[in-house]
C-alpha cells in the first residue's frame, strides 16, 4: 500500500550513487511517476559525456530547466513526481526549485571508492567511470537552508525508502 506524497522529490548525487534505483523504489512506494533525469539530457550532452568530457554549467542549464519544468508540469496536475537528477551544485538545486519551490532533495552520499566500485559493475549509456572524479569535484553538500535529507548509500534501497518516509514524516525534511 502506498502512502501519499505531497511534494516532489529529487534523488540527487554523483553517478553510480543509486539515484535511479532508489528513485524508482520511492516512486513505487508512494504510487507516483518516476522520471530519470538522464532521459531529459539533450543529445549534445549525452555525446559529450560519452566522449568522457564532463558537462559544464552552460551544458547543464538547459537540461536543469527541462527537469524543473517537468517537475512543475506534473505538480500543476497534482502529481508530485520523483526524479533522479544529479543536482550536484547548490545553484543547480536552486534552478530546480525555481520551477517547483516545494521540492525536497534526497542526497545519496557515499565514499568515492564505494561508488567507483559500483560504477564498474554497471553499464551506462553515456556516463563513463572516468567522469566520477569531476562529479565529486562539482558536488556541493545540501546546505542547512535547503529542503532535503542526506542518506548513506551503504544502506539498501528498502532502508533508504524507509529513511525518506521517516524524514518526510517530520515537520521539516530539511
Amino acid at each position: 500500500m502506498s502512502e501519499a506524497l505531497h511534494t516532489p522529490l529529487v534523488v540527487m548525487g554523483v553517478s553510480g550513487s543509486g539515484k535511479s534505483t532508489v528513485g524508482a523504489a520511492l516512486a513505487r512506494a508512494f504510487g507516483v511517476p518516476f522520471v530519470d533525469g538522464d532521459e531529459l539530457h539533450p543529445l549534445a550532452n549525452r555525446r559529450k559525456m560519452a566522449e568522457g568530457r564532463p558537462l559544464d554549467d552552460a551544458d547543464r542549464a538547459p537540461w536543469l530547466d527541462r527537469v524543473g519544468a517537468r517537475i512543475a508540469a506534473e505538480l500543476a496536475e497534482g502529481v508530485p513526481i520523483v526524479v533522479a537528477c544529479s543536482a550536484l551544485r547548490r545553484s543547480y538545486r536552486a534552478q530546480l526549485t525555481a520551477h517547483a519551490p516545494s521540492t525536497v532533495f534526497v542526497h545519496l552520499a557515499g565514499d568515492a571508492g564505494l561508488i567507483a566500485e559500483r560504477q564498474r559493475d554497471r553499464e551506462h549509456e553515456f556516463m563513463p567511470t572516468s567522469l566520477l572524479a569531476s562529479q565529486f569535484a562539482a558536488l556541493e553538500p545540501l546546505g542547512g537552508d535547503e529542503r532535503g535529507v542526506v542518506l548513506d548509500v551503504r544502506r539498501s534501497p528498502a532502508e533508504l525508502v524507509a529513511d525518506v518516509r521517516d524524514a518526510l514524516g517530520r515537520s521539516d525534511p530539511g
